[in-house]
Protein backbone atom coordinates (compact mmCIF):
# COMPACT_ATOMS: atom_id res chain seq x y z
CA UNK A 1 0.00 0.00 0.00
CA UNK A 2 1.28 3.20 -0.51
CA UNK A 3 2.54 5.98 1.91
CA UNK A 4 -0.59 7.82 1.05
CA UNK A 5 -3.72 5.78 0.59
CA UNK A 6 -7.31 6.18 0.42
CA UNK A 7 -8.56 4.71 3.76
CA UNK A 8 -12.64 4.25 5.13
CA UNK A 9 -13.41 4.93 8.60
CA UNK A 10 -16.29 3.06 10.39
CA UNK A 11 -18.13 4.78 13.22
CA UNK A 12 -16.26 7.63 12.45
CA UNK A 13 -18.09 9.76 15.00
CA UNK A 14 -17.69 7.80 17.92
CA UNK A 15 -15.41 7.61 20.94
CA UNK A 16 -12.81 6.26 19.11
CA UNK A 17 -13.39 6.61 15.36
CA UNK A 18 -13.00 10.73 15.36
CA UNK A 19 -9.33 10.52 16.84
CA UNK A 20 -8.86 8.00 13.89
CA UNK A 21 -9.80 10.12 11.26
CA UNK A 22 -7.94 12.78 13.04
CA UNK A 23 -4.67 10.97 12.66
CA UNK A 24 -5.06 9.45 9.44
CA UNK A 25 -5.81 13.52 7.72
CA UNK A 26 -2.58 14.21 9.80
CA UNK A 27 -0.82 12.02 8.33
CA UNK A 28 -1.91 12.84 4.98
CA UNK A 29 -3.71 10.10 4.30
CA UNK A 30 -7.79 10.32 2.05
CA UNK A 31 -10.43 10.07 4.28
CA UNK A 32 -13.65 8.71 4.13
CA UNK A 33 -15.69 9.09 7.13
CA UNK A 34 -18.51 6.29 7.52
CA UNK A 35 -21.45 7.05 10.49
CA UNK A 36 -25.07 7.75 10.19
CA UNK A 37 -24.69 11.47 10.51
CA UNK A 38 -22.33 11.01 7.32
CA UNK A 39 -25.07 8.73 5.66
CA UNK A 40 -23.54 5.51 5.86
CA UNK A 41 -25.24 2.67 7.69
CA UNK A 42 -23.44 -0.51 8.42
CA UNK A 43 -26.55 -2.38 8.89
CA UNK A 44 -29.04 -1.17 5.93
CA UNK A 45 -26.06 -0.95 3.55
CA UNK A 46 -27.35 2.50 2.96
CA UNK A 47 -24.45 4.62 1.48
CA UNK A 48 -21.75 1.71 2.24
CA UNK A 49 -21.35 0.88 -1.66
CA UNK A 50 -20.61 4.32 -2.70
CA UNK A 51 -18.54 4.99 0.56
CA UNK A 52 -15.93 2.02 -0.26
CA UNK A 53 -15.24 3.14 -3.56
CA UNK A 54 -11.35 3.28 -4.95
CA UNK A 55 -10.94 2.33 -0.66
CA UNK A 56 -7.32 0.38 -0.03
CA UNK A 57 -7.97 -0.01 3.55
CA UNK A 58 -11.17 0.28 6.24
CA UNK A 59 -10.13 0.49 9.72
CA UNK A 60 -13.73 -0.48 11.25
CA UNK A 61 -14.05 1.08 14.97
CA UNK A 62 -17.86 1.25 14.94
CA UNK A 63 -19.90 -0.23 18.08
CA UNK A 64 -23.36 -1.05 19.57
CA UNK A 65 -23.76 1.16 22.87
CA UNK A 66 -25.02 -1.94 24.55
CA UNK A 67 -24.02 -4.75 27.17
CA UNK A 68 -26.90 -7.45 25.65
CA UNK A 69 -24.75 -10.11 24.32
CA UNK A 70 -27.49 -10.74 21.38
CA UNK A 71 -27.66 -7.46 20.46
CA UNK A 72 -23.63 -6.91 20.42
CA UNK A 73 -23.35 -9.79 18.19
CA UNK A 74 -25.61 -9.31 15.70
CA UNK A 75 -24.56 -5.54 15.23
CA UNK A 76 -20.99 -7.00 14.80
CA UNK A 77 -22.34 -9.86 12.45
CA UNK A 78 -24.19 -8.15 10.55
CA UNK A 79 -21.55 -5.44 10.09
CA UNK A 80 -18.32 -7.92 9.30
CA UNK A 81 -20.84 -9.34 6.41
CA UNK A 82 -21.68 -5.83 5.09
CA UNK A 83 -18.30 -5.10 4.94
CA UNK A 84 -16.67 -8.14 3.53
CA UNK A 85 -19.65 -7.88 1.30
CA UNK A 86 -19.46 -4.65 -0.10
CA UNK A 87 -15.93 -3.87 -0.01
CA UNK A 88 -14.91 -7.06 -2.09
CA UNK A 89 -17.34 -5.62 -4.41
CA UNK A 90 -15.20 -2.33 -4.31
CA UNK A 91 -11.66 -3.27 -4.19
CA UNK A 92 -10.75 -3.43 -0.51
CA UNK A 93 -7.25 -4.66 -0.03
CA UNK A 94 -8.00 -4.96 3.92
CA UNK A 95 -10.08 -4.12 6.90
CA UNK A 96 -8.13 -3.24 10.30
CA UNK A 97 -10.57 -3.90 13.33
CA UNK A 98 -10.40 -2.32 16.86
CA UNK A 99 -11.50 -5.14 19.66
CA UNK A 100 -11.07 -6.33 22.88
CA UNK A 101 -8.15 -7.34 25.15
CA UNK A 102 -9.73 -10.80 26.77
CA UNK A 103 -13.02 -10.55 25.01
CA UNK A 104 -12.61 -14.68 24.06
CA UNK A 105 -12.38 -15.12 27.46
CA UNK A 106 -16.18 -13.89 28.50
CA UNK A 107 -19.17 -15.83 28.45
CA UNK A 108 -21.65 -13.10 28.54
CA UNK A 109 -22.21 -9.11 27.75
CA UNK A 110 -20.86 -6.61 25.05
CA UNK A 111 -17.13 -8.99 24.91
CA UNK A 112 -18.55 -11.70 24.21
CA UNK A 113 -20.76 -10.24 21.55
CA UNK A 114 -16.80 -8.15 20.50
CA UNK A 115 -15.65 -12.06 20.42
CA UNK A 116 -18.45 -13.05 18.24
CA UNK A 117 -16.75 -10.01 16.08
CA UNK A 118 -13.69 -11.45 15.66
CA UNK A 119 -14.68 -14.17 14.53
CA UNK A 120 -17.16 -13.25 11.80
CA UNK A 121 -14.94 -10.62 10.35
CA UNK A 122 -12.24 -12.85 10.15
CA UNK A 123 -13.85 -15.44 7.97
CA UNK A 124 -14.43 -12.70 5.27
CA UNK A 125 -13.12 -12.95 2.02
CA UNK A 126 -10.94 -9.42 2.75
CA UNK A 127 -7.68 -9.81 4.53
CA UNK A 128 -8.23 -8.81 8.35
CA UNK A 129 -5.85 -7.33 10.88
CA UNK A 130 -6.96 -7.31 14.58
CA UNK A 131 -5.58 -4.88 17.60
CA UNK A 132 -7.28 -5.92 20.69
CA UNK A 133 -7.46 -2.63 22.78
CA UNK A 134 -7.77 -2.08 26.86
CA UNK A 135 -10.72 -0.23 27.82
CA UNK A 136 -9.80 3.74 26.73
CA UNK A 137 -9.99 6.86 29.06
CA UNK A 138 -13.16 8.16 27.49
CA UNK A 139 -14.74 4.75 28.62
CA UNK A 140 -14.75 6.63 32.50
CA UNK A 141 -17.24 8.78 31.59
CA UNK A 142 -19.63 6.43 30.08
CA UNK A 143 -18.96 4.32 33.29
CA UNK A 144 -19.76 7.03 35.76
CA UNK A 145 -22.77 8.07 34.16
CA UNK A 146 -24.73 5.05 33.61
CA UNK A 147 -24.02 3.83 37.36
CA UNK A 148 -24.75 7.53 38.94
CA UNK A 149 -28.05 7.61 40.79
CA UNK A 150 -28.16 10.60 42.89
CA UNK A 151 -24.94 11.62 44.20
CA UNK A 152 -23.77 8.19 43.93
CA UNK A 153 -21.79 6.68 41.37
CA UNK A 154 -21.87 2.54 41.65
CA UNK A 155 -18.81 1.41 39.00
CA UNK A 156 -18.25 -2.30 38.78
CA UNK A 157 -15.49 -3.95 40.45
CA UNK A 158 -12.58 -4.70 37.33
CA UNK A 159 -9.26 -4.65 36.65
CA UNK A 160 -7.65 -2.66 33.60
CA UNK A 161 -4.82 -1.07 31.91
CA UNK A 162 -6.04 2.03 30.72
CA UNK A 163 -5.23 3.90 27.74
CA UNK A 164 -5.97 6.53 25.59
CA UNK A 165 -8.59 6.40 22.60
CA UNK A 166 -5.97 8.59 20.46
CA UNK A 167 -3.07 5.92 21.09
CA UNK A 168 -4.99 3.54 20.39
CA UNK A 169 -6.00 5.10 16.93
CA UNK A 170 -2.33 5.86 15.72
CA UNK A 171 -1.97 2.23 16.23
CA UNK A 172 -4.80 1.32 14.36
CA UNK A 173 -2.78 4.54 11.74
CA UNK A 174 0.21 2.02 11.74
CA UNK A 175 -1.65 -1.01 10.72
CA UNK A 176 -3.72 0.30 8.12
CA UNK A 177 -1.08 2.05 6.32
CA UNK A 178 1.04 -1.21 6.02
CA UNK A 179 -0.55 -3.82 3.51
CA UNK A 180 1.74 -6.71 5.00
CA UNK A 181 -0.55 -9.06 7.12
CA UNK A 182 0.27 -10.16 10.38
CA UNK A 183 2.80 -12.30 10.71
CA UNK A 184 1.72 -15.70 12.82
CA UNK A 185 1.82 -15.31 16.10
CA UNK A 186 -1.05 -14.02 19.31
CA UNK A 187 -2.77 -11.26 18.00
CA UNK A 188 -1.51 -7.76 18.67
CA UNK A 189 -2.83 -5.40 21.61
CA UNK A 190 -2.43 -2.15 23.51
CA UNK A 191 -3.00 -0.75 26.50
CA UNK A 192 -1.94 1.83 28.72
CA UNK A 193 1.68 1.79 30.92
CA UNK A 194 0.05 0.74 34.25
CA UNK A 195 -2.74 -1.97 35.71
CA UNK A 196 -5.47 0.24 37.42
CA UNK A 197 -8.64 -0.40 39.47
CA UNK A 198 -11.62 1.14 37.47
CA UNK A 199 -13.45 1.99 40.88
CA UNK A 200 -10.15 4.16 41.65
CA UNK A 201 -9.83 5.74 38.07
CA UNK A 202 -13.43 6.53 38.48
CA UNK A 203 -12.80 8.14 41.77
CA UNK A 204 -10.27 10.27 41.01
CA UNK A 205 -12.50 11.32 37.45
CA UNK A 206 -15.25 12.54 39.94
CA UNK A 207 -13.17 14.52 42.04
CA UNK A 208 -11.95 16.33 38.69
CA UNK A 209 -15.41 17.30 38.33
CA UNK A 210 -15.58 18.90 41.15
CA UNK A 211 -19.24 17.89 41.34
CA UNK A 212 -19.67 16.10 45.08
CA UNK A 213 -20.33 12.53 43.13
CA UNK A 214 -19.51 9.59 45.79
CA UNK A 215 -18.21 6.23 43.94
CA UNK A 216 -19.10 2.96 45.28
CA UNK A 217 -17.40 -0.48 43.43
CA UNK A 218 -20.37 -2.97 42.97
CA UNK A 219 -19.62 -6.82 42.21
CA UNK A 220 -22.25 -9.07 40.82
CA UNK A 221 -21.69 -13.13 42.56
CA UNK A 222 -24.35 -13.86 39.76
CA UNK A 223 -22.54 -12.94 37.42
CA UNK A 224 -20.09 -15.78 35.72
CA UNK A 225 -17.39 -13.96 34.17
CA UNK A 226 -17.44 -11.75 37.75
CA UNK A 227 -13.73 -13.67 38.57
CA UNK A 228 -12.17 -12.31 34.89
CA UNK A 229 -13.59 -8.31 35.48
CA UNK A 230 -11.85 -8.49 39.10
CA UNK A 231 -8.45 -10.60 38.16
CA UNK A 232 -6.70 -10.85 35.59
CA UNK A 233 -9.77 -11.01 32.26
CA UNK A 234 -9.01 -7.68 30.49
CA UNK A 235 -5.26 -7.40 31.53
CA UNK A 236 -3.00 -7.35 28.87
CA UNK A 237 -0.33 -10.03 27.64
CA UNK A 238 3.51 -10.01 27.50
CA UNK A 239 4.01 -8.96 24.12
CA UNK A 240 1.37 -6.30 24.35
CA UNK A 241 2.28 -2.44 23.39
CA UNK A 242 1.74 -0.25 25.92
CA UNK A 243 1.35 3.34 25.39
CA UNK A 244 0.48 6.82 27.51
CA UNK A 245 -0.23 8.85 28.69
CA UNK A 246 -1.49 7.55 31.97
CA UNK A 247 -5.18 8.49 32.59
CA UNK A 248 -4.19 10.92 35.63
CA UNK A 249 -1.60 12.68 33.11
CA UNK A 250 -4.92 12.58 30.37
CA UNK A 251 -7.08 13.67 32.71
CA UNK A 252 -4.62 16.78 33.63
CA UNK A 253 -3.83 17.31 30.16
CA UNK A 254 -7.27 18.57 29.93
CA UNK A 255 -8.28 15.91 27.57
CA UNK A 256 -12.15 15.71 26.17
CA UNK A 257 -13.60 12.92 28.35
Amino acid sequence: MQAQSKIAVAGATGRLGRHVVDVLQERGHQVVPMSRSTGVDLITRDGLEEALQGVDCVIDSATQPTNDMQAATDFFTASARNLHEVGERAGVAQIVVVSIIGCDRFSGGFLAGKAAHERAVSSGAIPVRLLRAAQFHEFLSQMVDWGTQGDVARVPEMRTQIVAARSVAEALADMAATAAPEADGPIPEIAGPREESLVELATLFASSRRDGLRVEGVSDPADPDRELYEADGLLPGPHATLAGPTFEEWLEAGADA
